[in-house]
């Protein structure tokens, strides 16, 4: 079982997401995310997807910098080049999986990406989102958050209906609350000790961290 899996996708990619590339047991591309990869010098474990974000030479980069490419025909195809990564990334029993490059200016991509995380949530599998300034998560049960470096953190329900919700540890505490989707009031909290809580009933909630 790969310890952590670590996937890029062909969202917002930059320097500071090279520490999070090194410390992995399997890397994977998708689509121009495997560019970012060889052009950076790592080589993927498997790179994957339609490429057509790509020109052939970018493409000829990928297959010789990819220990393993998948290629899969750009309009026959029922699934985004992300979410294909993260399947094959779930079908590995990963211990976790860290997304990066799945936002950007492309918004139907981002939430798209977002919801994949309850597919690793319903299999156990630890998952997050990470991009320059946010840290995204999804729980439906117990989560510890640590100060990291993120000043907010925002709760968002990812289903109709989240409750139960008792925050322990924040500024604004909640005890047995509820959140509708639509509903506002889990926004920009902040840590009030070292470490905070999240305790979920029945629901999904994301749980962003984020910064300006």
């Amino acid at each position: 079982m790969h310890k952590r899996i670590v996937i890029c996708s062909g969202g917002e990619l930059g320097r500071w997401a090279l520490p999070y590339i090194e410390n992995c047991s399997y890397l994977i591309g998708a689509d121009k995310g495997a560019l970012f990869l060889a052009e950076h010098g790592f080589r993927p474990d498997i790179a994957l997807g339609d490429f057509d974000s790509v020109t052939a030479g970018q493409l000829a980069l990928i297959r010789n910098s990819s220990r393993k490419v998948e290629d899969c025909d750009p309009i026959d195809k029922n699934y985004t080049d992300t979410e294909l990564a993260f399947r094959h990334a779930l079908s590995l029993n990963p211990g976790e999986i860290v997304l990066l490059g799945a936002t950007g200016t492309r918004l139907d991509h981002t939430l798209a990406n977002m919801h994949l995380l309850a597919a690793a949530l319903q299999q156990g599998t630890p998952a997050a989102i990470i991009d320059r300034h946010n840290h995204i998560s999804l729980t439906d049960s117990r989560l510890t958050l640590s100060r990291s470096g993120y000043r907010q953190i925002s709760l968002l329900p990812l289903t109709m209906r989240v409750t139960g919700i008792t925050l322990t540890g924040f500024q604004y505490p909640l005890h047995n609350a509820v959140l509708n989707i639509g509903q506002s009031l889990g926004i920009s909290n902040v840590l009030a000790e070292e470490t905070g809580t999240i305790q979920v009933s029945e629901g999904m909630l994301l749980v962003i961290q984020s910064n300006d």
